[in-house]
């Protein structure tokens, strides 16, 4: 086999997202995997199904990544589940988790060993933790952010438990465990210790075995020291004593009887504060501190996953770590069992480029030792250990060197590129998850010649002129002010440390050196830049220098000079006098910054900008830019051609588990964009209807004005296609209340999840149960129900376009479960209910049959009449799944050709062909679907709109796919063109097949 096969991904054709928890097991997946297969789907991508934290609905909680999570099933229901995924040719890409780990709950060794070890614990340089933080009282200490109240009041409430199990002792609080350093067990088991002699005397060899124990328990080395001799002794012998403990315990009732009465005094008596000083005086010895969740703002010293308290980050950059969390994934790659892998937050990583590089070596061994089978044992056996994995890895360096891009495995980053922003080169990866293409369908189905007026329209009904980057700006200062303090306090001192080192310099102070580095970054315009050397990218370089710019320009008050200084450390542009160890730091300071600046736009950006600036909220995307009213045919083209070009193989998605609203959701959203002068009829009407149920609140009308506008918006974008049965109109009001009260708190203007105004918030979501109220008296429900039903049909439409052009686009075209019907679920966790599958199973079995019995054309006719049940959506996915199929190579390898639209309709049709190695496909979505008309098939559409067809397929007939029809071309004026009126006569979108 030569190296190009040898470095050959398996690439999939089509994925669908599952989500894994316990209401979705492994067993679930497996009785589903037929239907997939049917449907076209090529690989299932699944949800992280590593050992999360108890009753994790995603598994991003992670707490061991070197078991499966058992409430997904066992090991033989997953051995079983992949074996079926064998039998229809399907592989897996799995959704990886590198960046981070649950650190509550109780779940997580590793992390209860730190909790018991401190810095000396073998985990200490698993986790990123800041044992030197700022604050010297959390020296060798880490400050763990849990209690719903102040330590003391926590403390004294009693909900702070001390517990005694199996000779060690424990303290509790609520579903969190934490371990007694046993170094701290003596006051527990000397308290008293009179009282026991009346039991035992003190001859007793029960009684000279507890004072053995705490003779042993005094000589233990403390958890601070660092000598592995000691550190070795420590493990030993505190283990040693935990037996001895519960042994002493088993066998004499005193013994337990004594402790146990300890233990109660210790955990001290409710309405007398002095009853907890023993436990207090416990506590202050251990490795961790408790403390009130709101400390974490600015003296965590552990680093996270954006603000989330209970997912602590691990160093992914030491090769321990890395082996260490890669040991059983790399194993179902070996197996077969994972056949790809998508990184979640690779930005996070200190090093992403490494990172990637170490993953696609590791995966290119595993594969090779699976592709030689038994004679790969069999050397192993005739070989010194290792050899053989040596000689692949050795094969994999050479290759390296002839083509450094090589790419063996499948691998995709979830990286979030913003405008003009490409993936870094350097990446050894296949692409993105696809977050870029869901915008572009997006911004592509809104009409972008309405801009001004929707400007208009949305400032006149708020009563004011948003300016979203000065939105987005502020909200991200608001975030490192009061969610990420501790990470710019931390890396403020450590500007200021540099500054001291150079005499140009040092006067700089450090608020001035804090303050100028928060406005920076609050200016940064992508989400990270890659330095890992001492050299800095040209790109990274404009990136930095832009930021900085931005921030010298914003505070003319500041000195320039320490904005120039933050600029040539970030740049590395050392000083003369600058040395090594100096350049290290500049280095490594650089690179912590980088891992900083990605939450921070995550968290001001798409979880508090988006939700203020509601103009039209399907452009608030993760990765969308909000102030960019759509994007015109061009500019979608000219992505696809990029994408062609760069990272054919990247992953288009519409709908995730990360999106704010689903497809169909933003889909229907998008129609407003056609008519603003309607919208804005319909939020004065609605509002001017709605405005006696609002309350003041602190002299506030309650919703806002730009609140009410959210979430008639929101309500607009997700009633259902069809009538409410049963309870559902119950739920969906549940949905919209939960969903308003999330957005209220992320948009953190008059309420958020740090201080909840639960007076503002209950007026607020009583407004929502009274203008959803199901009674004749409500004038806006009975209007908003005249009024949907355009946008209904006109967004199912915009749909079906979008779905087509993620299945024809260059790239692997991405399903979330549940949306190949139409699915109207808003952000997580709205969007991770569970999905009838039975129901779309005997959907796609009804679609076949009919299809055989009374052919493509009759059913399509039937299912346009009965948009509202999901089945066209369905059938269109399936139809252009197998058709994509059946021609990999044209959609993986085929040129993306932009057709031109000639014809009175021009501007309603994006159309392109792909073509490759003598095949074509074209590809035809409508769009602006209240110009067309429903629906918008044929003549009296479409006129003389038409296709002009490249000279390579010219004077071929063209077979519908969705219909079987053949559309003859046209010859005019020496070119050769599609008449629309007969490409879409009976179908809104076409696939044709030249």
């Amino acid at each position: 086999m030569n190296q190009t096969n040898l470095a050959k991904a398996r690439i999939p054709t089509a994925t669908y997202r599952l989500q894994f928890n316990e209401g979705f097991r492994f067993q679930d997946a497996e009785r589903i995997v037929p239907y997939l297969s049917a449907l076209g789907v090529s690989d299932v991508y699944a949800s992280p199904f590593f050992k999360a934290r108890a009753g994790s609905m995603h598994g991003y909680d992670i707490v061991d990544h070197n078991r499966l999570n058992p409430e997904l099933g066992t090991r033989e229901d997953f051995d079983s589940y992949c074996d079926c995924l064998g039998r229809h040719g399907m592989g897996q890409v799995l959704d990886f988790v590198p960046n981070h780990m649950c650190v509550e709950g109780g779940g997580n060794e590793r992390w209860l060993d730190l909790m018991e070890n401190g810095p000396s614990s073998p985990h200490a340089a698993f986790f990123d933790v800041d044992w030197s933080p700022v604050k010297k009282e959390l020296a060798d200490k880490v400050l763990i952010p849990v209690l719903g109240d102040q330590y003391g009041t926590a403390l004294e409430k009693g909900e702070l438990v001390l517990s005694f199990e199996e000779g060690a002792f424990f303290i509790s609080y609520y579903e969190h465990r934490f371990p007694i350093i046993p170094k701290t067990y003596c006051p527990l088991l000397t308290h008293r210790l009179q009282e026991l002699e009346r039991l035992l005397p003190p001859d007793h060899e029960a009684y000279q075995e507890l004072l053995s124990i705490v003779t042993a328990i005094s000589h233990l080395p403390f958890y601070t020291e660092r000598d592995p001799d000691l550190v070795r002794e420590r493990y030993r012998e505190k283990e040693v004593i935990k037996l001895r403990l519960a042994a002493l315990c088993r066998d004499y009732w005193p013994v337990k009887t004594f402790i146990d009465e300890n233990v109660r005094i210790f955990n001290g008596e409710k309405g007398n504060p002095r009853s907890f000083d023993l436990l207090d005086g416990i506590l202050r010895q251990q490795v961790y501190r408790l403390a009130h969740w709101r400390t974490a703002t600015d003296e965590i010293n552990y680093r996270r996953f954006f603000d989330i308290n209970a997912l602590g980050a691990i160093r992914m950059e030491t090769p321990r770590v890395f082996e260490e969390t890669h040991r059983l994934v790399l194993g179902l790659v070996r197996e077969g069992k994972v056949t790809g892998l998508r990184i979640d937050h690779a930005d996070g990583l200190f090093n992403p480029t490494d990172y990637f590089r170490r993953l696609q070596r590791s995966c290119f061994l595993e594969t090779r030792l699976a592709g030689l089978g038994n004679r790969s044992r069999a050397r192993e056996e005739e070989e010194p250990a290792g050899t053989l994995a040596e000689g692949i890895l050795q094969l994999y360096d050479e290759m390296l060197e002839v083509s450094p891009r090589i790419k063996p495995f499948y691998i995709i980053g979830e990286k979030i590129l913003m405008k003009n922003e490409r993936l870094p080169e350097d990446w050894p990866v296949h692409g993105t998850t696809g977050y870029e293409f869901a915008n572009a369908a997006t911004g592509l189905l809104v009409d972008t010649r309405n801009g001004r007026r929707f400007d208009t329209v949305y400032a006149r009904f708020i009563h004011e002129k948003p300016d979203f980057p000065e939105i987005a700006y502020q909200k991200k200062k608001q975030v490192m002010k009061f969610s990420m303090g501790g990470e710019i306090n931390t890396l403020g001192h450590y500007l200021n440390k540099l500054s001291e080192t150079n005499r140009h310099t040092r006067d700089f102070t450090l608020g001035s050196l804090t303050k100028a580095l928060l406005e920076v970054i609050a200016h940064f315009p992508v989400y990270r830049t890659y330095t890992a050397t001492r050299k800095v990218a040209d790109r990274d370089r404009q990136y930095i220098e832009y930021a900085v710019a931005r921030a010298k320009r914003r505070n003319p008050a500041m000195s320039e000079s320490i904005f120039t200084f933050i600029e040539d450390v970030l740049l590395l542009r050392f000083h003369d006098s600058t040395s090594g160890d100096e350049q290290e730091q500049w280095l490594d300071f650089v690179m912590r910054v980088q891992q900083l600046t990605g939450p921070v736009m995550a968290k001001g950006l798409e979880d508090a900008a988006f939700y203020v600036y509601n103009r039209l909220v399907a452009l608030n995307e993760v990765g969308g830019t909000p102030e960019r009213f759509g994007i015109t045919i061009e500019a979608f083209h000219g992505q696809n051609i990029e994408r062609a070009r760069s990272i054919p193989t990247a992953l288009l998605t519409t709908s995730t588990h990360d999106t704010k609203r689903s497809e169909d959701v933003r889909a229907r959203i998008c129609v407003l964009s056609e008519d603003p002068g309607a919208w804005h009829d319909c939020l004065m009407r609605w509002s001017r209807m709605n405005r006696p149920h609002k309350a003041t609140v602190q002299g506030i009308k309650v919703p806002s004005r730009n609140e009410e506008c959210l979430l008639y918006q929101t309500i607009v974008g997700a009633w259902p296609a069809e009538d409410f049965t049963g309870n559902e109109r119950d739920v969906f009001v549940g949905r919209i209340r939960e969903y308003m009260l999330k957005a209220m708190r992320e948009a953190k203007v008059n309420t958020s999840w740090i201080n909840p105004d639960s007076v503002y918030e209950e007026a607020a979501l009583h407004f929502v149960d009274t203008i959803l109220q199901d009674v004749t008296a409500n004038n806006f429900l009975a209007d908003l129900r005249r009024t949907l039903p355009p946008l209904i049909r006109c967004g199912m439409l915009n749909s079906l376009s979008q779905t087509l052009l993620k299945v024809a686009s260059p790239g692997v075209p991405d399903f979330y479960q549940g949306n190949e019907l139409w699915d109207f679920s808003l952000v997580d966790p709205d969007n991770r209910r569970p999905v009838d599958f039975a129901k779309r199973i005997a959907m796609l079995d009804g679609l076949r049959t009919a299809e055989e019995e009374r052919g493509p054309l009759a059913l399509t006719r039937e299912l346009l009449e009965t948009m509202a049940d999901g089945r066209v959506k369905l059938f269109l996915i399936g139809k252009a799944l197998a058709h994509r199929r059946a021609n990999r190579s044209l959609f993986e390898l085929g040129t993306y050709l932009p057709l031109e639209v000639q014809g009175e309709q021009s501007d309603n049709v994006c159309a392109f062909a792909r073509c490759h190695d003598g095949a074509m496909a074209i590809a035809v979505a409508p769009r602006f679907f209240t110009r067309l008309g429903v629906p918008p098939l044929g003549a009296a559409v479409w006129e003389d709109t038409r296709l002009v067809i490249p000279a390579a397929g010219s004077g071929r007939a063209c077979r519908n796919i969705f219909t079987g029809e053949r559309v003859a071309m046209s010859q005019q004026e020496r070119v050769a063109t599609l008449p629309l009126s007969a490409v879409l006569s009976d179908f809104p979108v076409a696939l044709l097949e030249a």
